[in-house]
């Protein structure tokens, strides 16, 4: 370490659990992060802090005005800004000698496994289950620590996951549930600082393992309440009779096992260009369907009133959408509870969201935050 360096980190210095020497573990240290939102965000800003000296940021996301309420990374002035991208200008603010790496894209099974191999540990600041089934079994493959993350509303949970022969996500969780029985925390809401909780204590466990530390989360799930005030702590192992995961294929499936269709935006938008006519059904609020409406859309039904929508009303296929896709699948699985040929029920995956991140970025951003 140079002179600034001591005197940056001159209180880790003072520990002695910490010192010079586990300094410069962290300044040759690397860590990815997956998601500049609101885990990512507190989580970035204090690894940058604590002297990381080589940290990646994976988002293809683009900020909103909707993200300020908990993205504490981003700012007004940097709305349409593609969030990986607005993280590296903070944290370069913050320490200009780190070197910070951008990925603005959206892992997936054909990058995964390159890109989480060139850092020491990963963190999983993701806000779906695909993505978390996705990183934790590509992790599981190269054996590399997961500080897993999670929130929704007024609580979260955190844990080390592939740390010293300790657990993995599936070992907790071996299955993903179906869409319709896990909205996202655009739905659900969230508590704005419940992600700075949650995403400092990631931060704190990704130093602990780069430091090689006995004491981390592994083999612990904390659960944090925020309204009560109260952590607990669960003791999770291995399950010996799981088979590891040896490859990526059937992760996206995983996600997918409902008896309706999840249609990508690409595939959408190849079946309308292609002359699809399928009945548009919006089950977002009035609001939000007043404010912007799908083209095409020909019956606005909130999710919660699904149940009123009768076969006679739509001839042939239905697609149903929402914001980003939780609500639309759940009216799906509705229709299908209600005897309607899940052959003829479509459901947008990603919502709207997707639809203007991957086909259309001049669909209207305001209306749907």
């Amino acid at each position: 370490m140079n002179d600034s360096q001591r005197q940056r980190y001159a209180r880790h210095l003072s520990l002695s659990e910490l010192g010079e020497q586990g300094q410069d573990t962290l300044l040759a240290s690397s860590v990815v992060v997956i998601g500049a939102g609101g885990l990512g965000s507190p989580c970035l800003q204090y690894l940058a802090a604590a002297g990381v000296g080589r940290i990646g940021i994976v988002d293809n996301d683009r900020v909103e005005l909707s993200n300020l309420q908990r993205q504490i990374l981003h700012s007004t002035d940097r709305i349409g800004m593609n969030k990986a991208e607005s993280a590296a200008v903070s944290l370069a603010a913050l320490d200009p000698a780190l070197t910070i790496e951008v990925h603005p894209l959206r892992l997936d099974v054909d990058n995964a496994l390159s890109l989480l191999s060139a850092y020491d540990v990963v963190i999983d600041g993701t806000d779906n289950f695909g993505s978390r089934y996705l990183i934790s079994d590509a992790c599981e493959i190269l054996q590399k620590p997961l500080i897993y993350g999670a929130i929704q509303r007024f609580s979260g949970q955190v844990s080390v996951f592939n740390y010293r022969g300790g657990p993995s996500y599936r070992d907790i969780f071996p299955t993903p549930p179906p869409p319709h029985l896990a909205p996202n925390c655009a739905e659900a809401g969230v508590l704005g600082v419940l992600p700075g909780v949650i995403g400092t204590i990631q931060a704190t466990e990704a130093i602990k393992v780069l430091l090689q530390r006995d004491d981390t989360l592994s083999g612990t799930l904390m659960l944090y309440d925020a309204l009560a005030m109260k952590f607990e702590r669960l003791n999770v192992q291995r399950d010996p009779i799981r088979p590891p995961v040896t490859s990526l294929e059937a992760v996206d499936a995983s996600c997918s096992a409902v008896p309706y269709t999840r249609l990508s935006a690409a595939e959408l938008r190849r079946r309308l260009g292609a002359g699809w006519a399928p009945t548009i059904i919006d089950v977002r609020t009035l609001r939000e369907h007043q404010f912007m409406a799908f083209p095409g859309t020909s019956h606005h039904v909130a999710h919660t009133d699904i149940a009123s929508f009768t076969q006679e009303e739509a001839s042939g296929d239905i697609l149903l959408l929402c914001r980003s896709g939780g609500r639309s699948a759940r009216a799906a699985q509705a229709l299908v509870d209600a005897d309607f040929d899940p052959a003829r029920i479509f459901d947008l995956e990603g919502g709207l969201l997707a639809w203007r991140e991957e086909v259309d970025y001049t669909f209207p951003v305001a209306e749907l935050s």
